[in-house]
């Protein structure tokens, strides 16, 4: 146990610890920022379908308010053309 602090106390090898560990703190930084990137990533996809599907229920409350109130509605309609 001894001789491990004593490498350790030598210059050379605090160096490359200092070295070795200011990597380490450098790549889990960059793993992080790639987790956060693939989330934001996520959220944008799940506002983006959200969004079509409200403008798509839209659309349909848009048609359902239009459609003919009853059968004879709906053949003066077809007679008239507007189809």
């Amino acid at each position: 146990m001894g001789w491990i602090t004593a490498i350790l106390a030598s210059g050379p090898a605090r160096k490359a610890m200092g070295l070795i560990l200011t990597a380490a703190a450098i790549l889990l930084f960059l793993l992080n920022l790639r987790r956060a990137g693939e989330r934001a990533g996520r959220l944008t996809e799940r506002l983006s379908t959200s969004e079509r599907t409200r403008e798509i229920q839209r659309q349909m409350l848009d048609a359902a308010s239009n459609r003919p109130a009853d059968r004879d509605a709906l053949a003066q309609r077809l007679r008239d053309g507007q189809f």
